[in-house]
C-alpha cells in the first residue's frame, strides 16, 4: 500500500482551550460581539458521536491521520485530521483535514468519493476499521464576521465512553477560522489570551480520551488485587502452577482496552509533533539556578514601571523555585500552595506591569507561566476538595463516613493523576530551559523593557494611581446587580477583587504604611467570594458523580453523597445571602477615600 498524496489537503486553522471554568465558555458564546466580530446567527447546540477508528495494525496513524466517523443529525462524516501540527505548540492548531460521507454499516469502498474515502483506501485498503475510542460531545456554536473573514466559536462538552460508561468528562472551546486570512483570528487571540479560565490546550481529544482508556484499564496489570493490597501474592500449589489461568472477563476486557488504547497512543505519538521537541537529545546537568531576594519586593515611586514589575516578578519567582523541592517530594500540601501562590502573583504583575515590556521579549514566559500554574491549580484545587470533603466527613457518624468514601476516593485518585501531570512537567527539559532563561530576564535590568521619552510618564508614582482606579472602577461596576448577583457574576466579581487587591500590593511599600488597612478590606470580600466558588465547586462535581455512578453506588452511599451536596448547597446559599458586609467594606465612600488619600501620596 502506498502513502497518498497530501500536500494539497486543506488546512484547519483554530484556537483550542481547555477550560478550568466552562461557564467562561458559555458567556463567550452568548455575547454578540467578539473582539469587533459581530455575531452572525444565534447559538445553536449540535450532539456529535464520534468513533475514532484506524486498523488493528495503526495504519493511518502511522500514516500521520486520524480517523474519525462522526454521526450527527444530518448523517455520517469521515474525517481525516493530520497528527502533525504545524505550529508553535500554543492554542493555535494547524493542521491537514480531509473530510467526505460515510458510512457506519460499510467498509470504506462503498462510501462515496470523496478526497478522505480515496486516502482511507490508499492506506488501509481493504482492512476493516475498528474502534480506538468513542467521544461523545454536546457542542454550543455559533459563527461570527468581520471584514469578510467568518470565525466559527464552540464550547464542546466531552465525553469518552469506554464499554458504555462514560470514564472521563472535560470541557474545550475552539475558534476556528471559516473563511478569510488567519491575521483575522489575532484580536480574538488576545482576548482569550487574556482570560484566566482558558488554558492553551496541548493535545487533541484523541490523544485526551486515549489516555483516559489507558488510566481507565490500568487496574488490569495487577491482576484482581486491590490497589490497596500491598500484600505479595501467595506461593502456588503444585496444581495451580499446572493449571491454566484465566482472568475474570471484567479484567480480560480492561486489558484488551489497554492494549488496545496504549498501541493507539504510541501510533498517535509517533506522528505528532510538537515545537518545544526539537530539543537536542544530550542534557547536560546544570546547576539549578537561585535568585536572592530581599523580605519584600521593594518597589519604590521613582522606579521605572518595567523595573517595578522586574522586581516583583524576581520576588515572586524566587519564592516559586523555593517550594519546588518541597512540592515535587508532596509530603506538605502547603508547598504546592505557596508554589501555586507565588505563580499567581507573577501572572497578575504581568497584568499589571506587563505593557512596560516589549511582548515579543516576553511571550513565551508569560505563556509558560500560564501553563505551569494550571498544572499546579489542578493539583491545588482537589486538594482544597479533599481536605474539605474530609474534614465533613470527620463530622459524620461512622456508618456515613464509611459511605461518603467513594466521592473522595475519586477526588484523591483524580489528584494523584494531576499530580503526574504536574511533576511531568517540571520534569521535562522545556520546563528547566524555561526557568533558565525567564531567571536571567529578571535579573537583567532594562531588558526587555520598551523605551519611553523623557516626558512620557514612566515612573511608578507616574502610572500607578490611574491603574489603582482602573481597577478599582472594574470592581465598582458590579454594584448596580450585587442585589441579585448569580454565581458566575460573583465569581467574576471575585477575579476582579483579585486584580485590585495584587495591584495594590505590588506598590504597597511606595503606597505607606496605611495601605494595610484598606488591602485587608479587599482581601475579606475576595476571601468570602472565594469560599463560596469553593462551596459551588464541591457541590457541582458532587452532583456530577451522582449523576455519572448512578446504578453503581449503594442506596446509603447514594443518600451520604447527597446529603454532603445538600450541605454545600445550603453554605453557598448562606455565603450568597451574607456577601453584603464585606462588599460595603470596598464600595464605601470611606474606603474610596482612603484609597484616595493612599494614591495621593505616591
Amino acid at each position: 500500500m502506498t502513502e497518498p498524496e497530501t500536500a494539497a489537503a486543506p488546512l484547519e486553522i483554530e484556537l483550542k482551550y481547555r477550560m478550568t471554568e466552562a461557564a467562561r465558555g458559555e458567556r463567550l458564546i452568548a455575547a454578540d460581539d467578539l473582539a469587533g466580530f459581530s455575531a452572525l446567527a444565534p447559538a445553536e447546540t449540535v450532539l456529535n458521536e464520534d468513533r475514532y477508528v484506524d486498523t488493528p495494525d495503526g495504519a493511518l496513524g502511522a500514516a500521520g491521520y486520524a480517523g474519525r466517523l462522526r454521526t450527527s443529525a444530518s448523517g455520517t462524516v469521515i474525517t481525516l485530521k493530520g497528527l502533525r501540527r504545524q505550529d508553535d505548540g500554543g492554542a493555535t492548531h494547524r493542521r491537514e483535514e480531509l473530510e467526505g460521507p460515510a458510512d457506519q454499516l460499510t467498509g470504506a469502498g462503498e462510501w462515496p468519493e470523496s478526497a478522505a474515502r480515496d486516502t482511507v483506501l490508499a492506506i488501509a485498503g481493504d482492512t476493516p476499521l475498528h474502534d480506538l475510542v468513542n467521544i461523545r460531545q454536546i457542542r454550543r456554536k455559533r459563527l461570527y464576521g468581520r471584514d469578510g473573514a467568518v470565525v466559527e466559536l464552540s464550547v464542546d462538552d466531552v465525553e469518552v465512553v469506554a464499554e458504555d460508561r462514560v470514564i472521563e468528562r472535560f470541557a474545550e472551546l475552539e475558534l476556528e477560522l471559516r473563511e478569510g486570512d488567519e491575521t483575522a483570528l489575532e484580536p480574538i487571540a488576545d482576548l482569550l489570551a487574556e482570560i484566566e479560565e482558558l488554558l492553551p490546550a496541548q493535545t487533541s481529544k484523541l490523544e485526551r480520551a486515549l489516555e483516559a482508556v489507558r488510566r481507565e484499564a490500568a487496574p488490569a496489570e495487577h491482576g484482581v488485587l486491590d490497589d490497596e493490597d500491598d500484600e505479595p501474592p501467595a506461593p502456588k500449589s503444585a496444581a495451580a502452577v499446572e493449571a491454566p489461568v484465566v482472568a475474570p472477563p471484567k479484567a480480560a476486557s480492561k486489558a484488551r482496552s489497554k492494549a488496545k488504547a496504549e498501541a493507539a497512543l504510541a501510533s498517535v505519538a509517533a506522528a505528532v509533533v510538537h515545537a518545544e521537541a526539537d530539543a537536542t537529545d544530550e542534557q547536560v546537568a546544570e546547576p539549578e539556578p537561585r535568585i536572592i531576594v530581599p523580605k519584600t519586593p521593594g518597589v519604590l515611586a521613582d522606579d521605572h514601571l518595567a523595573e517595578a514589575g522586574r522586581k516583583v516578578l524576581r520576588f515572586h519567582m524566587a519564592r516559586m523555585l523555593a517550594r519546588e523541592p518541597g512540592t515535587r517530594a508532596g509530603k506538605d500540601a502547603e508547598e504546592l500552595h505557596g508554589m501555586r501562590v507565588a505563580t499567581r502573583r507573577q501572572r497578575a504583575a504581568w497584568r499589571v506591569f506587563g505593557d512596560a515590556f516589549d511582548p515579543r521579549r516576553t511571550e513565551r514566559h508569560r505563556r509558560r507561566l500560564k501553563l505551569v500554574a494550571a498544572d499546579l491549580g489542578g493539583v491545588r484545587d482537589l486538594d482544597v476538595l479533599i481536605e474539605a470533603g474530609e474534614a465533613y466527613q470527620g463530622r459524620q457518624s461512622a456508618a456515613e463516613a464509611k459511605a461518603f468514601e467513594p466521592l473522595l476516593r475519586s477526588w484523591r485518585v483524580q489528584r494523584d493523576e494531576a499530580r503526574i501531570v504536574l511533576l511531568r512537567e517540571l520534569d521535562s527539559d522545556r520546563y528547566r530551559k524555561w526557568v533558565d532563561s525567564y531567571v536571567d530576564f529578571l535579573q537583567a535590568e532594562g531588558v526587555g523593557a520598551l523605551t519611553v521619552g523623557p516626558v512620557q510618564p514612566h515612573r511608578v508614582r507616574d502610572t500607578m494611581p490611574s491603574r489603582v482606579w482602573a481597577a478599582y472602577e472594574v470592581l465598582r461596576a458590579y454594584e448596580p446587580v450585587m442585589r441579585w448577583a448569580d454565581v458566575t457574576t460573583l465569581h467574576d466579581l471575585r477575579i476582579a477583587a483579585k486584580w485590585l487587591r495584587y495591584t495594590l500590593e505590588f506598590v504597597r511599600e511606595a503606597l505607606g504604611r496605611d495601605a494595610g488597612p484598606v488591602i485587608e478590606k479587599v482581601v475579606a470580600l475576595q476571601d468570602h467570594l472565594g469560599w463560596l466558588h469553593d462551596a459551588d465547586v464541591a457541590a457541582t462535581l458532587a452532583r456530577h458523580f451522582l449523576v455519572e455512578q448512578a446504578g453503581r453506588l449503594t442506596e446509603q452511599e447514594s443518600a451520604a453523597i447527597g446529603r454532603y451536596l445538600v450541605d454545600r448547597e445550603r453554605e453557598l446559599a448562606r455565603l450568597r445571602r451574607t456577601v453584603g458586609p464585606t462588599w460595603r467594606g470596598v464600595s464605601s465612600l470611606a474606603f474610596r477615600r482612603a484609597m484616595g488619600r493612599l494614591v495621593a501620596g505616591l
